[in-house]
């Protein structure tokens, strides 16, 4: 006994010196040395047994107890009968005598070391650990300590980790199964109990005037329903231990129903105990112990009207009564945890779904108290008091609700559907935070996803449908669009934050604004001549206030001003163009509601919208108010310049109306579509210049590309504003050039004008030849300065005008590139002309390629425009020409060059070997014989340079491109490699496969394997799904040199990757794929695979290895077939860890 008192002394002591601030850190590695050693003794837990029952000193107890849970988690197996019993029956000891004496955390940490051993030897060698547990809860001094045991063995044993073999989860899992009926009912009857003791104690004083209100239930919900009355109960007061055990069984119960299927044991009276407690959140009122009430007063004070006197001791009530307000809350959160856990299960038996319509009905009570108005609150002000885990809760609640269980309850009788929108309503025009009103706007998104889906699919009661629905649509669009506006809502919108960028780049006032306009767009779907109805006299109001703002300007001399200055003014001119910029997104986002099958339809409201848009741009742009001085230029010129730019962008939207305006007119009296395109290109025109805002020239470019892309009308070219356009672009210096982004778009505009066929007119009236030689002057003219550089040809890095070479190069190939990509998908006419225009271009190109080419950043350029051109115009390029190319680009991507650009990564170098790669997989996916001739220096360049070079690297993005290309050689040339005839092909199996330039094809495969035992997952995801391609497209796993050489190695290398568990993520993809191999002959899978892996599996034993070839059942289903691999997996792993952690000398490995 005195050495074990002197070791507990030494070991406080150690523990006590590794935790203080001023050890170092070699000290400590020494000390953690010595307690390993220690723990590793065996017997050591002997000693363990006694620290824990003479120590005070928590690091020792935490130290003693994780002894006890590596023991029994990773050495059980081996620790001697006798000694489990006396571990069995001295910790549950342990517990019980000291369980309310030492710190919590100890507490759970030695109840977690029970249910281990339970997890282990229940119910065979230790029957009595669940009944003792029920026995605690039971018990009312011991129910706490019950009640962390049960939830501790709900963790630990229906869901286990791996550290168990499949058929003990099973079982384990049954056994937990058959106790929950008993389970739920104690703890049905302890909410029961603790609420009824409580709600007769707390009910006995006279009722205030407040708690006498009545409660109006809604509509049909609860008539002869009797929760009605349960649920108006007034609150019940706990003590502090009633509402920790409660809080306890609340937990509990939140884990049970994680892992439990909804059934009949989850009774009426438990549902309805739980929302007892789920009232907690949403009742305000804390009595203080007097009965008076502690009102805080508007600035947040105590109210000293209703402050109790000091004198008796009391003033300490409104701390008291603010962490009884906290701990109430708690109540309420883990209730509706409880509630959610059920809600969010999906698979619904027959017999659930009455206890489901009777959950709804409980919460919407909930719901009535929380949107409830009285004297003494508004809704926002309850809702703003209420604590913040219940709202995100009970919002997550709504949200499971609408779109789990919509579809089930809408229709019942008993489910007053228009009501709860009604509550739906309130409480989402009500939240206290944009998160919380955020949140409720996506539960109305799914709302109105459901009612458009289920309107498509009834078409014949559609009206009636919609007509239920009607008020409560009109209301909603109606507030929302209340919500985006400063007239009404100008506090809250001046909260958001206009600036800085989220993951999806955008500023928090565009999330409010497109989600706002994104709950408009539904409705707009449903009631389309409503919802116009509400939003065009709104924007026609503020479109007067704009246009009306001529009046106001004062020219003197060469300066122009905006005479508003009084403050008040300002202030309203900025909300009011803050409201028509968010209005005119709110018409740009609806024009998809106006084109189809609709067109006529709603043509009149279109046409009405259009030429609205039409008049504002035209009057921005000839009034120039971006332009203008302004009192408050640091507000007001951003709002003039944005309304314009907003303006432009609606109207943009409105392209594919105009286009289907201009094919419904074609024959006919075209005056009105031509004064509407005629106007927009005068209003556009003049903003194309450098002289005006970034953010409005690019507005106006846009607009350009869409007219001229979507629209295509004929006579765009003859249009005064379009030739300034075309002089500007064609004429304009290096120096005066518009930004490059512009630069592109404008280009692009000018050069669809002349390439895109227009539209309902036969080809002999295209006009080809005009446009053919418009287009080549126009190219002529933008590459006038990059042709000039022909004659390059060699560079040193300290050469004058290098620089400005480089900056010719690099604007003008990105809109050389531009322009060819927006011709890819047009016809063979566009795509000639166009490399007609570009061909002195293409050619110069070519010749500084090897000039360039130790500049990464220009040979990433010029390989960026090589791969439009062969995407889009390789067959206009012609054969030879394409040849030649491809042939200088081989020679010059020698192995050292290769090697500089891989060797740089993340820079310009990768991206130029990433773009070369791509060329190639163009190339080989050209079907015919015409580059056939390059597949063996294309495949020698991917396996012999380029693969070499990646192996050992992880360069994830050239390595992606260069399996891509693996890919496609195999895939689009697999004749190449397997020379099958038609007659070997009808005569199935007949023969066996012809195979050619073996070498490369074992190669390639070889590479694939290669990737399967490297950590990058996507380059993994990737590859396998290409070997799952070629299987599917080209039986490549039944071919005979794959059967017989490499198919085991495969499923060899899947199942280790399995084994460790390195590419979780991609478990099911590659069960799929050892299950598509293994059926190429799954007699040889079973009979030679399975022995061979299983022989060749270190760490575990024989008995153990017939264990697991017994349980891989021979199935040759999928399901099946995956349920085994699963099982193999998890055992192996489990058997695995038993071995490692026996005594030496119980196994040899």
């Amino acid at each position: 006994m005195g050495s074990e008192e002197a070791s507990l002394r030494a070991l406080e002591n150690l523990m006590t010196e590794f935790f203080h601030s001023c050890t170092t850190n070699e000290r400590k590695r020494e000390i953690e040395e010595v307690l390993n050693n220690f723990a590793q003794q065996t017997g050591a837990w002997r000693h363990c047994l006694f620290f824990l029952s003479n120590t005070r000193n928590e690091y020792v107890m935490m130290f003693s107890l994780t002894v006890f849970e590596n023991l029994v988690n990773k050495m059980w197996i081996g620790v001697a009968s006798q000694d489990k019993m006396e571990i069995r029956s001295c910790l549950p000891k342990l517990l019980l005598a000291h369980h309310k004496s030492v710190p919590y955390f100890i507490r759970n940490k030695l109840c977690k070391v029970i249910v281990d051993i339970g997890r282990q030897d229940w119910p065979m060698f230790y029957h009595d650990f669940f009944s003792n547990t029920l026995q605690l809860i039971q018990t009312p001094t011991l129910a706490p300590l019950g009640l962390v045991m049960l939830k501790t063995t709900s963790e630990e044993l229906a869901c286990p980790r791996e550290d168990l073999s499949v058929a003990r989860k099973e079982e384990l899992r049954k056994l937990l199964l058959e106790q929950v009926p008993t389970v739920l009912g104690l703890l049905t009857g302890i909410l029961e109990t603790y609420w009824d003791k409580h709600s007769v104690i707390a009910s006995t004083p006279p009722p205030s005037p407040t708690s006498g209100e009545s409660v109006e239930l809604l509509g049909s919900l609860f008539q002869g329903s009797q929760y009605s009355k349960l649920l108006c109960q007034p609150m019940a007061a706990l003590d502090n231990d009633s509402h920790q055990l409660c809080c306890l069984v609340l937990e509990c119960l939140a884990h049970l129903f994680s892992w439990i299927p909804l059934s009949t044991s989850i009774t009426p009276t438990l549902l309805a105990s739980i929302f007892h407690f789920a009232r907690f959140g949403c009742d305000l009122r804390t009595k203080a112990k007097t009965g008076s009430f502690i009102s805080p007063s508007s600035n947040g004070q105590l109210n000293p009207g209703t402050m109790p006197p000091t004198s008796n001791g009391e003033g300490r009530n409104g701390q008291q009564n603010e962490s009884n307000k906290v701990d109430r809350a708690r109540l309420g959160v883990l209730a509706m945890t409880c509630i959610n856990e059920l809600v969010s299960k999906n698979c619904v038996p027959v017999d659930f779904e009455e206890y489901l319509l009777r959950m709804f009905q409980q919460t919407f009570f909930l719901l009535q108290r929380l949107t409830r108005e009285n004297n003494a609150h508004t809704v926002k002000s309850r809702l703003q008091e209420l604590d913040e885990s219940y709202m995100e809760k009970f919002t997550d609640f709504l949200r499971l609700f609408v779109s789990v269980h919509l579809r089930r309850i809408e229709s019942s009788p008993q489910f007053p559907i228009v009501e709860f929108l009604a509550l739906l309503f309130k409480y989402t025009f009500n939240q206290p935070t944009h998160e919380g009103y955020f949140a409720c706007l996506d539960i109305w998104s799914v709302f109105l996803d459901f009612l458009t889906t289920k309107i498509k699919s009834r078409l014949a009661d559609r009206e009636s449908v919609l007509n239920r629905y009607k008020d409560a649509l009109v209301l909603l669009l109606r507030e929302v669009l209340n919500r985006i506006q400063f007239r009404y809502n100008q506090a809250q919108l001046e909260e958001l934050d206009d600036e800085t960028l989220d993951d999806d780049q955008q500023t928090e006032w565009q999330r409010y604004l497109r989600q706002s306009l994104e709950v408009v767009a539904k409705v707009m779907e449903l009631l389309p001549s409503h919802a116009f109805s509400t939003l065009f006299p709104v924007l026609q109001e503020n479109l007067d206030v704009y246009l009306g703002l001529q009046q106001f300007i004062v020219t003197t001399g060469s300066s122009r001003r905006l005479n508003i200055t009084a403050e008040n003014d300002c202030r309203r001119l900025h909300c009011s163009l803050r409201d028509l910029s968010s209005l005119l997104q709110a018409v740009g986002r609806l024009a998809e509601h106006f084109i189809g099958e609709i067109f006529a339809a709603r043509f009149t409201d279109a046409l009405a919208v259009v030429e609205r848009l039409v008049e504002v741009t035209c009057y921005g742009s000839q009034t120039s108010l971006y332009d203008l001085e302004t009192a408050v230029p640091s507000v007001l010129k951003p709002d003039l310049i944005d309304v314009h730019a907003q303006a432009l962008a609606a109207l943009q939207a409105y392209s594919h109306w105009l286009a289907q305006f201009y094919n419904e007119v074609h024959n006919q009296n075209q005056s009105q579509f031509n004064h509407l395109i005629t106007s927009a290109v005068d209003a556009t025109s003049p903003l194309i210049t450098t002289k005006v805002p970034e953010k409005l020239l690019l507005s106006a470019s846009h607009l350009m590309v869409s007219i001229t892309s979507t629209v295509r009308p004929v006579f765009l070219v003859t249009l005064p504003a379009v030739q300034n356009v075309f002089n500007l672009i064609t004429t304009e210096s290096q120096n005066h050039r518009l930004p490059q982004e512009a630069h592109m778009l404008v280009c692009r505009a000018l050069s669809n004008m002349l390439l895109l066929p227009w539209p309902n007119l036969p080809e002999s009236e295209q006009q080809w030849q005009t446009r053919s030689s418009n287009h080549a002057s126009l190219l002529a003219a933008l590459t006038r300065e990059y042709r000039i550089l022909r004659g390059t040809v060699n560079i040193t890095q300290r050469q004058p005008g290098l620089d400005n070479m480089k900056a010719v190069i690099q604007q003008t190939l990105p809109v050389l590139r531009d322009i060819v990509d927006s011709i890819s998908g047009e016809s063979t006419k566009s795509r000639q002309i166009s490399y007609q225009s570009l061909q002195e271009s293409v050619q110069v190109s070519l010749n500084l390629f090897p000039v360039f080419i130790q500049q990464p950043d220009v040979t990433d350029e010029m390989l960026a425009f090589f791969l439009t051109l062969f995407q889009a115009l390789r067959v206009q390029m012609g054969v030879a020409f394409t040849g030649q190319i491809i042939h200088t680009f081989l020679s010059m991507f020698t192995r050292e060059q290769l090697a500089a650009s891989i060797l740089q990564e993340g820079s310009a170098g990768g991206r130029v070997v990433q773009k070369f790669l791509k060329i190639l997989q163009v190339v080989v996916q050209e079907p015919g014989q015409a580059f056939k001739p390059f597949l063996p220096s294309i495949l020698s360049l991917c396996m012999e340079q380029v693969y070499p070079l990646l192996a050992e690297r992880s360069s994830p993005d050239v390595k992606a491109e260069m399996f891509e290309l693996l890919y496609q050689i195999l895939h689009q040339n697999w004749r190449y490699f397997f020379k099958t005839s038609v007659l070997t092909s009808v005569q199935r199996g007949a023969a066996e496969d012809t195979m050619e330039n073996q070498a490369q094809f074992t190669a390639a495969m070889q590479a694939f394997g290669q990737s399967f035992l490297q950590p990058d997952i996507h380059i993994f995801k990737q590859n396998l799904s290409y070997l799952e391609s070629l299987n599917s497209k080209h039986k490549l796993y039944h071919r005979k040199l794959f059967r017989t050489s490499m198919l085991f190695h495969f499923i060899n290398v899947l199942l280790q990757v399995l084994l460790h568990k390195s590419h979780d993520l991609l478990q099911e993809e590659i069960t799929l794929a050892i299950y598509n191999m293994a059926s190429v002959d799954f007699d040889a899978f079973y009979s030679v695979f399975m022995p061979e892996f299983l022989n060749g599996c270190q760490g575990v034993d024989t008995s153990q290895r017939t264990v697991l070839a017994r349980n891989f059942k021979l199935e040759r289903d999928l399901p099946s077939f995956t349920q085994s691999v699963q099982r193999l997996v998890n055992d192996l792993r489990y058997y695995r860890l038993c071995n490692s952690s026996l005594p030496t000398g119980t196994i040899k490995l």
